[in-house]
């Protein structure tokens, strides 16, 4: 997941209080897509009951996703899918991060005529340059409180991988008990429902 901001939309900014400031349900968010008010294709994604708009994607950033995508697939088969940029639908958001991967065939959820939900979820991971603020404090607000159980940034800014494990789910700030950071020389294990299926190297995901 890509944004042009690096904060979320504050109605404070422009003088109205946070009050002002309408959030939409999940339900609402997909009537409108529904209804053609949001194309496919349109550059918006539902975080937090806001819509956040996506920026263009530039080269060390499609790098570090494709690489991410070609090194999981073989760890996460059988039994989990990758997914790059597909929605994750949670209580009050339906985030695109970069990387997911869930259990089960995608087939599965064609079927159901749903995307993966926090239960279904066993990863996620976003690449971050100029989302780097978004994604260490929203992003990860957001994953914490559906409960994902990892998650990944991948810092290109400061050449890195952060592994945030151990939501706090529900509560006034969810957040990760646990961070660990990858320097640029070491392998990230790679943890799928507790049981580790193999390592990434951070080098590898760098230009």
């Amino acid at each position: 997941m890509s944004v042009i901001s690096t904060t979320m939309p504050d109605a404070r900014a422009n003088g109205f209080p946070a009050t002002a400031l309408y959030r939409l349900s999940v339900a609402q968010y997909h009537d409108m897509i529904r209804q053609g008010i949001l194309k496919d294709g349109d550059p918006v994604e539902l975080v937090e009951g806001v819509l956040v708009q996506q920026r263009t994607i530039n080269p060390p950033h499609n790098f570090a996703t494709q690489t991410l995508r070609d090194l999981l697939g073989p760890l996460a088969a059988p039994g989990f899918s990758v997914s790059v940029q597909g929605p994750v639908t949670t209580q009050d958001s339906e985030p695109e991060p970069d990387i997911s991967v869930v259990r089960g065939d995608r087939r599965h959820y064609l079927e159901q005529d749903r995307h993966p939900g926090p239960q279904d979820t066993v990863l996620v991971i976003e690449v971050a340059d100029s989302s780097l603020h978004l994604d260490e404090t929203t992003m990860l607000r957001s994953y914490a409180r559906a409960r994902i159980p990892v998650y990944w940034i991948v810092n290109l800014v400061d050449r890195r991988v952060q592994v945030y494990t151990d939501p706090t789910g529900p509560a006034d700030e969810p957040t990760y008990g646990q961070r660990q950071n990858y320097a640029e020389t070491a392998e990230v294990p790679v943890m799928l429902d507790g049981r580790e299926v193999g390592r990434i190297a951070v080098r590898d995901l760098l230009l």
